[in-house]
């Protein structure tokens, strides 16, 4: 791979005046944490109100058919970042370390880095889980110009934190601060502060991760009592007690939502609406931690399959892209594309496309999101996960195919057709031999060797 040179003198120096008079729009990028596809009014959700969703879907364009990276977060984040779907990036799973922090992303080049390149700003608040304190590969190690928030997953858990990271400084806390207003006012404050140059927003909020907690505000009281609780949520680990824990859910993706809002008047205040491009996604599928009940807020729409499953549920996510002036408003998109296709996207959108040299497994999905040219198509879209014995698949088409249990030296092997069965209810693998084993030769070529996240197949 050749070397990328980024933050030398020379761009240091003409990178605002590049992204200035290329007019390059503003990105805001919108990562929800275990946020299921059905969970939001857009895609169905009728217990829970999210309001300025609806609108951003009202005023952009919808994707009915775009895929997380996986269904975990660390591995999920890695292959946005990197523009790597799971069978090439080196995060692959979730790999803690003690006392704090995730398995370094590596050496490859981030969105951040792209967006630098470009004469961006960039900043990332919110949930980080690609690198642990002095690893070389935290936030700001990573193309990004300020962090704040969590360095680590695993203490993302608990929204009234005893610390924050403010780039690589460790912000002591009293405990009774939430996490998310914090975050959220900074990243408020990184919109203001940059609002006369381009910037790059990567705003990884928690909402609705488990443990289940929130202020007792009016968003709260908008469910409190109102939905029938089996039981409290008796906390364990890094969860706390929750009372009423179908209310807190159902508060925290308002909440979430309160906060697109926010964002959105903001950009119309400083009157930078029509030049900044809004996304909102989620790393994942419903989480079932801290008292979640996804059954409880399932409607018709929803799909088979909860985080860390690989059936739709577990890592197809809600999308929404609004770009006023650009994106046509009210668009459905029925493109599948995933977390992998962001890379060249942004780079397509920032001029990038022959400067920006580092592999991708992504396609630019720029033509679909302008309503012009010809949109190109995955030839397959691959996935894999490598907790619960180790799972595998591989969409090509309308089809899909999924090998479970790995680890136990025998999996099996499930195939559907997307388009007539979209909840996976019919295995069609005992029918379909013939397209199994063409799908399962993709299946196998798809990844290469790791060391880290290795589960015994297609070895070097």
């Amino acid at each position: 791979m050749k070397k990328i040179i980024t933050g030398t003198l020379i761009l240091g120096a003409c990178s605002s005046f590049l992204a200035a008079q290329n007019n390059f729009p503003n990105v805001i990028f919108i990562l929800a944490d275990d946020l299921g596809y059905s969970d939001i009014e857009p895609y169905g959700q009728e217990k829970i109100k999210t309001p300025n969703l609806t609108a951003m879907t009202r005023n952009g364009m919808q994707f009915m058919q775009f895929y997380a990276g996986t269904s975990v977060s660390a591995p999920s984040r890695a292959s946005l970042m990197t523009g790597l779907h799971t069978g090439h990036t080196r995060i692959r799973g979730n790999f803690e370390h003690i006392p704090e922090g995730q398995e370094p992303v590596g050496n490859l080049q981030t969105l951040a880095d792209l967006f630098h390149q470009a004469g961006y700003v960039t900043g990332c608040f919110g949930k980080w889980g690609l690198g642990y304190p002095n690893s070389g590969s935290e936030a700001t190690d990573k193309g990004f110009d300020e962090f704040y928030g969590y360095n680590c997953q695993r203490k993302a858990h608990t929204y009234y934190p005893q610390w924050l990271y403010d780039g690589k400084t460790k912000v002591l806390l009293n405990g009774k601060s939430y996490s998310q207003d914090l975050i959220h006012q900074k990243a408020l404050d990184f919109i203001r502060k940059n609002k006369d140059r381009s910037f790059f927003g990567y705003f990884t909020y928690t909402l609705p991760h488990a443990g289940l907690e929130q202020p007792n505000d009016s968003i709260l009281k908008m469910y409190s009592g109102k939905y029938p609780e089996p039981k409290a949520f008796k906390g364990y680990g890094d969860y706390a007690d929750t009372p009423e824990p179908r209310a807190q859910f159902a508060g925290m993706v308002t909440r979430l939502d309160t906060y697109v809002g926010q964002i959105r008047n903001e950009l119309e205040k400083l009157g930078i609406a029509e030049n900044t491009l809004i996304i909102f996604t989620s790393d994942n599928g419903p989480h079932l931690e801290g008292g979640a009940d996804p059954a409880f807020f399932a409607c018709d729409k929803t799909l088979r399959g909860t985080k860390r499953s690989l059936y739709e549920g577990g890592m197809r996510v809600p999308m929404i892209a609004e770009w006023k002036g650009t994106i046509k408003p009210g668009t459905i998109s029925e493109l599948p594309a995933a977390f992998w296709d962001m890379m060249p996207t942004f780079a397509d959108i920032t001029g990038q496309q022959k400067s920006w040299i580092q592999t991708t497994d992504g396609i630019s999905f720029l033509p679909e999101l302008k309503g012009t040219g010809t949109q190109t198509k995955h030839k397959y879209l691959y996935w894999e996960f490598h907790e619960e014995n180790g799972r595998q698949a591989l969409r090509q088409g309308d089809w899909k195919l999924i090998r479970q249990n790995i680890r136990s030296g025998n999996p099996t092997l499930e195939l559907y057709n997307l388009k007539s069965d979209p909840f996976e209810k019919n295995n069609l693998a005992a029918s379909k031999s013939n397209r199994v084993n063409s799908m399962k030769k993709l299946l196998d070529k798809a990844r290469t060797h790791s060391e880290l996240f290795n589960f015994g197949i297609n070895e070097e």
